[in-house]
C-alpha cells in the first residue's frame, strides 16, 4: 500500500513516459549547475565547446547501439515523430510518384494521410478488418514504390511487427517511436528510421532520425530548407537551435542503456517482462487480451473488462496502489500497460499481482 498520496510507486504511462532515475538526477544537477560551469543546461549556447561533446556523445551512441555503417547518419531534429508524416514524403516521394505504406492503427494511419500530400500512397497491407488488432502477414509492394512505410509498433492498438519486411524490394522506412532500441534488429537494413524520444529515448522535444544518405537528394520537388535532411546532415543537427535539454537527457539515457550492457540485454528483460504479463493476462479470464497472440506488442499491452463498472473498480485500485497510466487510450478504452525500458520488472510483477488478487476477489 501507498505510504503517501502522492507517492507513485509504479508508472505505466504510454508517453511521455518513465526514464530511469539516474537520468532524472544527472539531468536535475545540470539544470543547476552543468558540468560544474556555473551555467545551466538550459542557458548554455548550443554552438559552445560546453554543448558539442553532447550532440557529439548522442549521436555516437546511437550509431554504436545501433550498429550503423557509414552510410547512415542520425539527427537530432524538432517536431517529434508527426513531423516526420510529412518530412519523410516531401524527401522521398516525387508527386507524380508511389510510396507504399502498411496501415496497422492510429499512427500508420495518421503518416498515410500525410504521405498521400506528396505523392500517391498505395496500402501494401493492412489490419482494418481486424480492427487494428493483427499485423497485416502478406504484403503487395509495388517495385516502383519510392519507399516502404511500418510504424514498427503501434502505442494505442498494442501490436508490433515481429517479422520485419527487409526484403521488401524497396527503401524501408520506419516509425520507431515507442520501441526503438527495445530489441535487436539489423538498423542497416532501414533506409530510414525515425522515433519521438519520449518513450525509450529521453524526454519529449526532440526527433531522432536515422537515415542513409544515399537515399536523398532523388525527389525534383523544392525543398524548403529545415525540412531537407542533407542541410541536416551538412550541419550536424545544428542548422537551427537545437533542443538542447532535450538532446542532453537523450545522451544521459543512451549512456544508462549502454551500461546496462546495451540493445541485447535490455532485449531480454523487456522479454521477461512481456511474457509474465501476457502469461497473467491469459490466465484471467476476468481480464480480456484483444490482440492476436502472435502481433502482441512487448512495449504496449491492451485488454479490457466485459463489465464497465468492474474497468472503473480495477483503475481506482491502481490508482490507489499507486500505478499510473493504466487506463487505456481515449479512442479504445479499456487498460493499457507500457513497459519500456526504464520500466522495472518489479513494476509489471506488482501489476500481474494486482490482477491476480482483483480476479481472485471477483472470480
Amino acid at each position: 500500500m501507498l505510504q503517501s498520496a502522492k507517492q507513485v510507486l509504479h508508472n505505466f504511462t504510454a508517453g511521455p513516459s518513465i526514464l530511469p532515475k539516474e537520468v532524472f538526477e544527472q539531468a536535475s544537477q545540470a539544470i543547476l549547475d552543468f558540468n560544474e560551469s556555473g551555467l545551466s543546461i538550459l542557458e548554455i549556447g548550443h554552438r559552445t565547446t560546453l554543448f558539442q561533446p553532447v550532440m557529439d556523445e548522442a549521436r555516437s551512441l546511437v550509431k554504436e547501439l545501433m550498429q550503423l555503417g557509414d552510410d547512415h547518419e542520425v539527427l537530432f531534429l524538432h517536431g517529434g515523430a508527426s513531423t516526420q508524416f510529412m518530412q519523410v514524403p516531401m524527401n522521398l516521394l516525387n508527386e507524380n510518384g508511389i510510396a507504399a505504406y502498411t496501415e496497422t492503427g492510429t499512427w500508420a494511419n495518421k503518416a498515410i494521410k500525410e504521405g498521400r500530400l506528396f505523392g500517391h500512397v498505395e496500402i501494401a497491407g493492412s489490419a482494418k478488418e481486424t480492427n487494428y488488432t493483427s499485423i497485416p502477414k502478406n504484403l503487395s509492394v509495388s517495385p516502383t514504390a519510392a519507399y516502404l512505410h511500418i510504424t514498427t509498433n503501434e502505442t494505442i492498438a498494442g501490436t508490433q511487427w515481429h517479422q520485419i519486411p527487409y526484403d521488401c524490394g524497396v527503401p524501408l522506412v520506419a516509425d520507431m517511436s515507442s520501441d526503438v532500441l527495445s530489441r535487436q534488429l539489423d538498423f542497416n537494413k532501414f533506409d530510414l528510421i525515425y522515433a519521438g524520444a519520449q518513450k525509450n529515448m529521453g524526454a519529449a522535444g526532440v526527433n531522432i532520425v536515422v537515415v542513409n544518405k544515399n537515399i536523398l537528394g532523388k525527389v525534383s520537388r523544392a525543398i524548403p530548407s529545415i525540412l531537407d535532411y542533407r542541410n541536416h546532415i551538412k550541419e550536424g543537427s545544428m542548422m537551427n537551435t537545437p533542443p538542447v535539454f532535450a538532446v542532453y537527457v537523450v545522451m544521459l539515457t543512451l549512456r544508462w542503456l549502454k551500461q546496462q550492457g546495451a540493445v541485447v540485454a535490455i532485449e531480454k528483460i523487456n522479454d521477461t517482462k512481456a511474457k509474465l504479463f501476457y502469461d497473467t493476462l491469459d490466465s484471467l479470464p476476468v481480464f480480456t487480451g484483444p490482440v492476436a497472440k502472435e502481433d502482441r506488442s512487448k512495449m504496449n499491452a491492451v485488454f479490457v473488462m466485459q463489465d464497465a463498472e468492474l474497468e472503473k473498480e480495477f483503475l481506482a485500485l491502481c490508482k490507489t496502489e499507486g500505478m499510473v497510466g493504466v487506463k487505456g487510450h481515449r479512442s479504445v478504452g479499456g487498460f493499457r500497460i507500457s513497459m519500456y525500458n526504464a520500466l522495472s520488472l518489479e513494476s509489471v510483477k506488482a501489476i500481474t499481482d494486482l490482477m491476480k488478487d482483483f480476479a481472485n476477489k471477483k472470480g
